[in-house]
């Protein structure tokens, strides 16, 4: 591989569904402009107000899994009965331009990429708690798109993806949505968090 210390930088944001995730790299991605955020690629359904291309690239499976055995993904995982993946080329192709690359992935995922970078001075890897399992039980209800199963099963993985936050450079608790934007911009910008 070849070596990225001069070129852009790779920055992995990762939290249990339902933390705001999302929310947090648009807002970042309306004061940052000089960010290059990567679309995932998913063989879930689009969501209401979900466009091709933009939010995620839509696949079958079987699309899917031609990309995969190609060696296209810098990462992918099976999360919820449904895959995502990053693809390499655009990531790898921004990072040595010397863009600042956003990828907004889960916990696996971001494993994935830190194993593949672990020797390049590229990567920060960035985690997103919310204040308590309490609070983000509400706000996945709240959410409207689970049933009250699925959102149990999104509780129960969210416990264990929070375990995992120490392998992570920096976490965040997403209790104050403009503080923690403001975080991740500090990051961001190689300033003191």
């Amino acid at each position: 591989m070849r070596n990225y210390r001069e070129q852009g930088k790779l920055f992995v944001i990762s939290a249990p569904s339902g933390t705001g995730k999302t929310s947090l790299v648009k807002a970042l991605l309306n004061i940052q402009k000089d960010i290059f955020l990567s679309v995932s690629t998913t063989t879930r359904q689009a969501r209401t107000g979900e466009i091709h291309g933009l939010d995620y690239e839509f696949v079958t499976e079987e699309e899917f899994e031609s990309i995969k055995s190609s060696g296209g993904f810098l990462e992918w995982a099976k999360v919820y009965g449904n895959y995502y993946g990053t693809k390499s080329s655009s990531i790898l192709e921004s990072v040595n331009s010397g863009k600042k690359v956003i990828l907004e992935i889960d916990y696996q995922g971001a494993m994935q990429v830190k194993k593949r970078f672990k020797n390049q001075n590229i990567l920060k890897l960035i985690f997103i708690k919310p204040p308590s399992l309490k609070e983000l039980g509400n706000r996945l209800k709240h959410r409207g798109q689970d049933s009250n199963e699925v959102i149990q099963d999104r509780l129960a993985l969210a416990a264990e993806e929070m375990k995992q936050a120490r392998k992570f450079d920096y976490v965040i608790i997403n209790d104050r949505f403009n503080v923690a934007v403001k975080k991740i911009c500090s990051i961001i910008n190689d300033e003191s968090v």
